[in-house]
C-alpha cells in the first residue's frame, strides 16, 4: 500500500500532503519526514459539521459542546501522497523565494482579534493549526503561549497554497470558548497570587529563624552557606504554625557554629567537643558533687580547650550552667540539674565527634 500521509519524525505529526509538510518544515524547522500508511483522520460532527483531524480533537469537541455523534469520512478524503509533484521535487530554498503572510480565514481572524489577541498571534495560530477552526487556533495559542516567536507575523513562500477555509464555530461554541479563555486567565492570576503568598510565608519563616538565633546568642547564619529554601507544600493557610525550636536543635546549631567558626582547627574543635562531653557526663554521673558542677572561667586548661572557642561557653549554658555574679565561675545549681538535657547534650556531642561531615553542610 502506498503512503497516504507524511509523518514528521521529529514530532510525530501526520500531514495530508507535501505542501503541508513544507509549511510544517518552514514553521518548525523539522526536516525528518517519511511516508506513512496511516491516514489523517477526518471525523465530522453530525450535529454541527465541524471536522476533527484526531480522536483527541473530537473528544475535546464533545466535552465542550456535548456533541457525541461523528461520521468517519477519512476514507473519502484519503489520497496517495504524490512525491513526484512539482511542489515536492522543487528544493525548499526559502531564501530564493518571495515570502508573504499566509492566507487565513478572515472571519476566524476577526474573532480572535475580538478576543484580544494580536493580529500576528492570531494569524500564526490559524496558520499553524490548519486554518480550520477557532477552537483549534485557541488551543494552539494556549499550548504555545511561551514561544519566543508567538507574536511575530509568520511568513511563507508566495508559491505555497492554503487549504480553503472551513466553517467556524457556532455561536454556542464561541461562548463556550470565551468562557474557557476567561477561566484560563483567572487560574493563571490565581497561581500568581498563590506564589506571592508563599513567598511572603517563606520570608516570615526566615525572619523568625534569624530572631531565634539572635535570642540564643548565635551568630547570624551565613547566606552563602545556607541551603536553598524548599518550596512550601502545605495546604494554603493564612498563617502557618512555626514549630518551636527544641533544646537539642539549639545544641546542634551551637556545635555547628563552633565548628564553622574554627573550620581550620579540626584538632582543637574535636578536643573541645570531647571536653564538653566529659563535663556533661560528670554531672550526670555525680549530680551531688559540686566540683563537677562548677568551672573556673579563668582556668588556663579550660580556656585552651573550651573557653577560647566561640560557642563553647554558650553550649555549657544550654546544658544548664550559669555564670556567677562575679563572672568568675560557670555554675549549675543542684536543683537545675536536668538529666534529660545533659543526656541530649551527650548524644549531640557524640554525633559531632564521630561524624566527619558534621557542620560541613
Amino acid at each position: 500500500m502506498s503512503g497516504v500521509s507524511l509523518q514528521c519524525g521529529d514530532c510525530g505529526a501526520l500531514l495530508k500532503s507535501v505542501e503541508e509538510a513544507q509549511q510544517h518544515a518552514e514553521l518548525t524547522s523539522h526536516s525528518n519526514f517519511s511516508e506513512s500508511t496511516e491516514p489523517v483522520l477526518n471525523l465530522v460532527c453530525s450535529s454541527c459539521g465541524k471536522p476533527c483531524r484526531s480522536k483527541t480533537e473530537s473528544d475535546l469537541h464533545t466535552k465542550r459542546t456535548g456533541h457525541t455523534e461523528f461520521s468517519d469520512k477519512t476514507s473519502e478524503s484519503v489520497k496517495p501522497i504524490n512525491l513526484e509533484s512539482p511542489s515536492s521535487t522543487a528544493p525548499m530554498d526559502v531564501d530564493s523565494q518571495e515570502m508573504v503572510v499566509p492566507e487565513v480565514d478572515e472571519a476566524l481572524l476577526q474573532e480572535l482579534e475580538g478576543m484580544g489577541f494580536s493580529t500576528a498571534r492570531a494569524t500564526r495560530a490559524l496558520h499553524c493549526s490548519g486554518n480550520s477552526s477557532l477552537e483549534g487556533a485557541v488551543n494552539w495559542i494556549v499550548e504555545h503561549e511561551n514561544d519566543a516567536d508567538i507574536d511575530q507575523m509568520p511568513m511563507v513562500p508566495a508559491s505555497s497554497k492554503n487549504d480553503p477555509p472551513k466553517p467556524s464555530l457556532t455561536e454556542e461554541e464561541k461562548k463556550i470558548k470565551l468562557l474557557e479563555l476567561s477561566l484560563i486567565a483567572f487560574r493563571k492570576a490565581e497561581k500568581e497570587e498563590e506564589k506571592k503568598a508563599l513567598e511572603k510565608i517563606r520570608k516570615k519563616l526566615e525572619e523568625d529563624k534569624a530572631e531565634r538565633r539572635r535570642k540564643l546568642g548565635l551568630p547570624p547564619e551565613d547566606p552563602a552557606a545556607a541551603k536553598p529554601s524548599e518550596p512550601v507544600v502545605e495546604e494554603k493557610k493564612s498563617i502557618l504554625p512555626v514549630k518551636p525550636i527544641t533544646k537539642a536543635e539549639q545544641m546542634r546549631e551551637c556545635l555547628r557554629s563552633l565548628k564553622k567558626n574554627h573550620k581550620d582547627e579540626d584538632a582543637r574543635v574535636k578536643k573541645a567537643f570531647q571536653t564538653l562531653f566529659t563535663y556533661a557526663g560528670n554531672v550526670v554521673k555525680n549530680p551531688d558533687e559540686e566540683k563537677f558542677r562548677k568551672i573556673r572561667l579563668t582556668n588556663q586548661a579550660f580556656q585552651d580547650r573550651v573557653g577560647g572557642l566561640k560557642g563553647g561557653i554558650e553550649f555549657l549554658e544550654l546544658c544548664g550552667f550559669e555564670k556567677s555574679e562575679d563572672g568568675e565561675f560557670l555554675f549549675m545549681p543542684r536543683e537545675k540539674v536536668d538529666t534529660a538535657v545533659l543526656n541530649s547534650a551527650g548524644k549531640e556531642l557524640q554525633s559531632a565527634i564521630e561524624n566527619p561531615h558534621f557542620g560541613v553542610l
